[in-house]
């Protein structure tokens, strides 16, 4: 890999557009479900979303560095910006070159999906919010990635408008239905920010970057972890039950011996070194469930 590259590419994470994907996929799954599919607007959401997520990390990256949160941070994770190889000028100009895909990405998407006025300027809406909160999670005055509200974001942005925003997209039908598979989606992606938070535990507290796990602890953190797994798997199961009826849609419960043993390890980490791979560990387990879940709806 070309050292001029390298720096930019540990910084966009590309492992974490993972979560997006998933968002994404889920939604255009359920809205093939209800025959009403456009791969083009499948293909589109992808790119907006992706963008949205590379957005919200180089983001992540300046906020942090203004507020010297992640300076001491690198055994935990290392960026571009960290090692010396990106200055902040150049992530600024990033930030805002990014900013520019992702309204022409989402404009483009919007005038092919959007029937009329109303839808699109309720999803230009939806894509203006998402921008501010990708730029506001550690970034300005007050970011609330630093108030313990990082958890809920996701909640929201990963799961009930990436897959019912991405169904109605496809459908032009906001079904309430669809809120269990958005929810469980969406705790999976959780899942994955709350490993990290565990991971950066004693660098945020000493930052004073007020994460849940931070306001917690370690120990309710790691409970809460498990929860989170555990409501996901139950929302997967009662949608499934309720609407899909078929030997398919149970595929995603292939996944539960991969989720003991994930548990298992969460309760046993105890330094920096050791979350590592649970974060990839995490990111594999959510990108596994939504697709054997996505293929169960396709084939139900």
């Amino acid at each position: 890999m070309s050292n001029k590259y390298y720096p930019w590419i540990i910084s966009l994470r590309p492992k974490t557009l993972v979560l997006s994907l998933s968002a994404i996929l889920m939604g255009n799954s359920l809205a093939y479900w209800q025959r009403s599919f456009d791969p083009l607007i499948m293909l589109l959401s992808i790119i907006t979303a992706s963008l949205l997520q590379i957005l919200s990390n180089l983001a992540n990256d300046y906020g942090d560095a203004i507020k010297g949160s992640d300076q001491q941070n690198l055994t935990g994770h290392k960026r571009g910006l960290q090692l010396g190889l990106i200055t902040l000028n150049q992530l600024k100009i990033a930030l805002w070159i990014t900013v520019l895909l992702c309204i022409t990405s989402g404009l483009a998407l919007l005038i092919l999906a959007c029937n009329n006025y109303r839808q699109l300027l309720i999803f230009v809406l939806l894509g203006l919010c998402s921008i501010i909160a990708a730029i506001t999670y550690t970034m300005g005055k007050k970011p609330y990635g630093y108030i313990g509200l990082g958890d809920f974001s996701v909640l929201i942005f990963f799961g009930l408008v990436g897959v019912i925003g991405s169904d109605y997209l496809q459908t032009k039908v906001l079904s309430t239905r669809l809120i269990l598979p958005a929810i469980a989606s969406g705790l999976l992606a959780v899942g994955v920010l709350n490993i990290n938070n565990l991971r950066d535990y004693e660098s945020d507290k000493q930052h004073h970057k007020r994460t849940l796990i931070v306001l917690i602890g370690k120990t309710y953190g790691c409970c809460y972890h498990l929860l989170l797994l555990i409501i996901s798997l139950c929302l997967f199961s009662l949608f499934a039950y309720k609407n899909l009826h078929t030997f398919w849609s149970g595929l995603f419960l292939l996944t539960l011996p991969l989720y003991i043993k994930h548990i298992n390890s969460v309760f046993k980490f105890k330094t920096v070194n050791d979350a590592a791979p649970l974060l990839i560990q995490m990111v594999k387990l959510a990108l596994l469930t939504n697709l054997l879940y996505c293929l169960g709806i396709i084939l139900s």
